[in-house]
């Protein structure tokens, strides 16, 4: 076991204020592997003063000098892809290959494109009499979630550099070690002093600090929607800005005129990534009443290939859930989906495995819109399907939730599908499969959140607008 005693602040490692630790734990083996500061709010305090410090400074920085120094931070992450895959793996459980092939390359990209933003943006323009500037919000406070450590941090402090505001980054108590690898990054970059700072520690003391403190101007959190109304309410007794992204329920829409196979097949893969961890995983498949039975033989077959197995394993596609409370949330969940009657064709609530935080792809028939299954998010490798009769009723039920964060629409025609994803109350939607855009908003309506992640309207979140007449 690796001990750790400092925390990055004003462009250092320094020692933590108090003697609380974090243990971390390989998911996968319940073996703790290393341990860290659990910061106070002294130490928050002193992440925020490092960066209301630095804050003329980077604001007055060139956009064109800040993009430089984040094409850096994308060089040194990208220096470390290999040493940041096996961290994310071990301390989350996510299978190697995945590790490598998102949660190392993935903010690699993201903090490119953000270069390439800062170079190009318009932080100035003329309209009619007026000039109009966009500013830097000023310090932010953000915190970040287990799920993809490295990704979330990233779609954070990335637009903010480039807006040109300092941030302090809570990374989340399961994953640090991560956090500290990019902190690593930030450091070799040459980013001046107090620009980024990476505090370590639990939501309820150092997060509530960070969320707290007077002199951090706008908090960007991502996490649960019980954690991120906690959030917004102490936020706002302080009228300080706030970007929240939440939860979600996503709907997987199959219209009877789509490539069923290739629908259902995508469909389970979208749900066991990560193990089913993913805020914007598509949980609810939404299948015509015609083509149920025939969909529902599909997804078990295409869930078998899913073994829970061990993530360091080249060929392993399921790892473990976090840590042990995920575990036994998820598997309450199972349990409830069968208590209320849904109908279990694969998995179950049974442990594969005596060690390890292991739960089987599981996928439920028979799902009604009032069940709890398709209703909560379970964050876990389950699939709920449901029946529709017709366009209408399927709309119902995809809108049929307090989440509205993502969503799929499969169709024959590309016109269909996009017609019926209009009317989806929903942030973001995949057509026939649409990959990922890093420069395209990320975001969701109702209870899953506020504001918008990545290109643009990302970097948008962390500015403020100041008008000159003349």
């Amino acid at each position: 076991m690796k001990a750790h005693d400092s925390m990055y602040i004003g462009g250092e490692w320094r020692p933590a204020a108090g003697p609380d630790t974090i243990a971390v734990v390989n998911p996968a083996t319940e073996q703790v592997i290393a341990e860290v500061p659990a910061g106070s709010a002294e130490d928050i305090d002193a992440a925020v003063r490092a960066a209301r410090a630095a804050f003329p400074g980077w604001a007055a920085t060139p956009p064109a000098e800040r993009a430089a120094r984040l094409a850096a931070l994308r060089d040194a992450m990208a220096a470390r892809k290999d040493e940041i895959a096996g961290t994310v793996t071990a301390e989350l459980g996510s299978p190697v290959r995945l590790s490598r092939a998102v949660h190392a390359a993935s903010p690699v990209t993201v903090a490119g494109s953000y270069a390439d933003l800062a170079a190009s943006f318009a932080f100035e323009e003329r309209i009619g009499n007026s000039t109009v500037l966009m500013e830097p919000v000023g310090v932010v406070g953000a915190i970040t979630p287990w799920n993809y450590p490295l990704h979330q941090i990233v779609a954070k402090v990335a637009p903010a550099l480039a807006a040109g505001c300092p941030i302090v980054v809570k990374p989340a108590e399961d994953t640090p070690l991560t956090a500290r690898l990019f902190a690593e990054a930030v450091h070799e970059s040459g980013l001046p002093a107090g620009v980024v700072n990476v505090v370590t520690g639990i939501g309820a003391v150092a997060g509530q600090a960070l969320a707290a403190h007077e002199d951090v101007d706008l908090v960007s959190f991502t996490g649960s929607t019980a954690v991120g109304r906690r959030i917004g309410a102490t936020a706002g007794a302080a009228v300080k800005r706030v970007a929240l992204e939440l939860g979600g329920k996503s709907a997987n829409v199959i219209l009877p005129s789509a490539d069923h196979a290739r629908a259902v097949k995508a469909g389970v893969a979208n749900v066991m990534t990560n193990s089913g961890q993913t805020c914007s995983a598509w949980t609810r498949m939404l299948v015509h009443a015609d083509r149920y039975d025939e969909a529902v033989d599909a997804a078990v077959a295409a869930v078998a290939s899913y073994r829970p197995g061990d993530p360091t394993d080249e060929l392993c596609r399921l790892g473990p859930l976090v840590n042990a409370a995920q575990h036994a949330r998820v598997r309450g969940y199972i349990a409830k989906g069968v208590a209320e009657g849904a109908r279990l064709v694969a998995g179950g609530a049974q442990p594969p495995h005596e060690t390890g935080y292991f739960v089987a792809p599981t996928v439920f028939a028979d799902v009604t819109p009032e069940m709890t299954i398709a209703q909560e998010e379970i964050f876990g490798p389950v699939l709920s399907i449901l029946k529709y009769e017709d366009e209408a009723d399927a709309l119902r039920i995809a809108n049929g939730t307090v989440y509205g964060l993502a969503g799929a629409v499969w169709a024959g025609e590309e016109s269909e599908a996009v017609a019926f994803a209009r009317r989806m109350d929903t942030g973001q939607v995949d057509i026939n499969g649409g990959r990922f855009n890093p420069l395209a908003p990320f975001g969701g309506y109702k209870q899953s959140g506020v504001g918008r992640e990545f290109g643009r309207h990302g970097l948008a979140e962390y500015l403020q607008t100041k008008s000159l007449q003349f």
